[in-house]
């Protein structure tokens, strides 16, 4: 009991507002439940976030394939398995969802079903090897993806039931900047006491952290206390997937906001270009850590401010942090072609746009998650996140091409045409209606 006070307390302290206890869009009942609820998603979204981290296709799984001796055809396909693979069977998972009052099971099944499939990789590094041992890392991942597109779908409809309009930016910032303080004290004790590369005890200790972490949000995920929601719509699952991908066709505002979400992808897609450019200058495993300090200082120091920015407007914020992720690639290659710095000054050049670029993705992914949250109630919003992250995989994946366009116009030519992609999203997003109003 005498916690609840300081709950609220607390939770007034950071919405900075006369009426905290604002109740727009959830039903009367979850009222006196915001406070609670409210840090019980922070939380975790925090340990996940943290978990995401630990886990990373680029590093963490990149290299058990590598120890492992599997084929580098199977490493290529981390990223796109990682990412695609929880959003394209999105339209029958929210399906299915819709017949269901409660969700809040549904997200701690699919944080569950993410730890055994972590805890299963690392049984599988540790016991075999070769092309069997990367085959079934990567039947371990789909099984990972597939239980993130879970707690995707059932995430965003809880915090529209659980959590008011103008209060959800703050939750996805404030579980960001959280997480990405975490990510970053991982980031410098590396730097310090760097593994070995044939550390395996290390890695499969990573594992098992992340593992974990994903089990303890399910246990703080539990306690939330959500309101039943509508349920209409939930026959068969296929059918009615493909009758909501009429939502594209019939609804314009969510088709714009669907094509400029696809352009924003920029802001993901530029990163590993920076790194690539770094490396020309200067390589080194101390260049590499600073890579990752400056994304976990980018995400924690401006995802909170970009989450309070969401709530007046996340319309705004999508153009801002897509105009800063476009303009920074010209300017970034101009200084590194006409500029003339010494080296060392030139090295860190990169990392320095890393944090800027870190603070436009961290925008740009907490303006379309608040956006698309504000846009509906009801099934509407599981609607329109299963449709918009089932036609984002699907892109994601056709971004493998990149690759073949990278290897005729380089680094550098990719840069300036991702931040032109960009642009263009950016303005798109200034024909976007606003979300927040009303």
């Amino acid at each position: 009991m005498a916690a609840e006070p300081r709950l609220d307390s607390l939770y007034s302290k950071i919405m900075n507002e006369e009426d905290a206890r604002v109740c727009k869009d959830i039903p009367d009942s979850a009222c006196s439940d915001v406070p609670q609820n409210f840090f019980l998603q922070v939380l975790a979204n925090t340990l996940t976030s943290l978990g995401d981290t630990l886990t990373n296709p680029k590093t963490t799984l990149a290299w058990l394939l590598g120890v492992v001796g599997a084929p580098v055809a199977l490493i290529a396909w981390l990223v796109p398995i990682r990412e695609s693979g929880s959003m394209l069977p999105q339209l029958l998972i929210a399906a299915w969802i819709r017949r269901l009052p409660y969700r809040r099971g549904v997200w701690v099944c699919g944080s569950l079903l993410q730890a055994a499939a972590l805890l299963a990789m690392g049984a599988v590094a540790w016991f075999f090897e070769g092309a069997l041992a990367g085959g079934l890392i990567i039947a371990c991942l789909i099984v990972f993806s597939l239980a993130r597109g879970l707690c995707s779908v059932a995430s965003k409809d809880v915090i529209g039931k659980t959590v008011p309009k103008t209060r959800r930016g703050r939750l996805n910032g404030l579980a960001t900047s959280l997480s990405g303080w975490l990510a970053l004290a991982f980031g410098v004790y590396c730097l310090i006491y760097p593994p070995n590369d044939d550390d395996m005890l290390f890695y499969a200790a990573l594992l098992i952290g992340a593992a974990l972490l994903w089990m303890l949000a399910a246990l703080v995920y539990r306690r939330i206390d959500e309101a039943p929601g509508a349920t209409e719509g939930g026959g068969n699952a296929f059918s009615h997937a493909l009758g909501n991908i009429s939502l594209l066709r019939d609804d314009a505002p969510f088709r714009r906001f669907v094509v400029t979400r696809a352009l924003l992808l920029c802001s993901a897609l530029s990163a590993p270009y920076y790194v690539v450019l770094a490396r020309d200058v200067e390589s080194g495993f101390g260049m590499l850590g600073a890579f990752l300090v400056a994304n976990g200082l980018a995400s924690s120091l401006s995802a909170g401010v970009w989450g309070r920015m969401s709530d007046a407007s996340s319309r705004q914020v999508l153009i801002r942090a897509a105009l800063l992720a476009s303009l920074l690639g010209p300017l970034v290659i101009a200084v590194d072609r006409w500029a003339n710095l010494p080296d060392a000054l030139h090295a860190w050049l990169f990392p320095l746009a890393f944090f800027v670029l870190g603070i436009a993705h961290a925008g740009v992914r907490v303006g379309r998650k608040t956006y698309v949250l504000d846009m509906a109630g009801g099934n509407k919003r599981t609607d329109y996140v299963s449709v918009g992250n089932s036609v984002i995989g699907l892109i994601l994946l056709a971004t493998g091409l990149f690759g073949l366009l990278s290897g005729l116009i380089g680094a550098a030519g990719m840069l300036l045409l991702l931040s032109a992609i960009g642009l263009l999203g950016a303005l798109l997003a200034t024909t976007l209606p606003e979300v927040q109003q009303g």
